[in-house]
């Protein structure tokens, strides 16, 4: 008896190298696993496939005329901003706006990486916009003017700043920026702009722009 226990203690002790532990996921485990930071790009990428054109422009669609909108934040940004808004996550987040203008420039620096065309809209011969023609584009806007882009559905702020960069890649790339001189040429565009205060210099993120012939 004794040899016979002792035999199948040594197959037990010969099979444990060979064998391979396969553990029960739950449901929704396996999304959560395919959640992590490594799967970012490919998410991303699939969530402004099916938002961008389907819910991002349309919302762009209605923006403001920089003079109405200006004419809100006369009453203040907080109601200018419940009015036409969106407001990012975080304490002391900015007010986001989809605007829409047209005017002369009368600064540009097309040489960067982040180009950029400084407009008067209002015809007084100063720049009152600056626009951001990419491909380096700095802020958060076009991803916060978004109510649908929310950050607790995303696993952290490194994934929910990874949207605003893919947002803001997605935006450049689509814009067709003439070569050549733009000061004193008449232009019109459409984008987003983040203000915290009444005051701040309008940076615009542009998601159309076209200069007049």
């Amino acid at each position: 008896m004794k040899s016979h226990v002792v035999a199948l203690c040594l197959m037990a002790a010969l099979a444990l190298p060979g064998c391979k532990i396969v553990k029960t996921v739950a449901e929704g485990e396996g999304a959560a696993a395919v959640a992590g930071e490594a799967g970012d790009d490919a998410r991303i990428a699939a969530l402004l496939d099916k938002t961008y054109d389907a819910e991002l422009l349309p919302l762009l669609a209605k923006a403001l005329p920089v003079a109405d909108l200006r004419a809100a934040l006369a009453g203040g940004l907080e109601a200018a901003g419940a009015a036409h808004g969106n407001k990012g996550s975080g304490e002391g987040a900015a007010w986001n706006f989809a605007v829409k203008g047209e005017g002369k420039v009368v600064e540009a620096n097309l040489t960067s990486r982040a180009r950029k065309a400084m407009v008067d809209t209002d015809g007084d011969g100063a720049a009152d916009v600056m626009l951001q023609l990419g491909p380096v584009i700095k802020g958060s806007s076009l991803r916060d003017v978004a109510p649908f882009y929310r950050f607790g559905d995303f696993r952290d702020q490194i994934e929910f700043a990874k949207l605003a960069r893919a947002l803001n890649d997605r935006a450049s790339t689509a814009l067709v920026v003439p070569e050549g001189e733009l000061v004193g040429k008449s232009v019109s565009f459409a984008g987003t702009v983040d203000l915290k205060a009444v005051g701040d210099a309008w940076l615009v993120t542009v998601v159309t722009f076209a200069v007049a012939p």
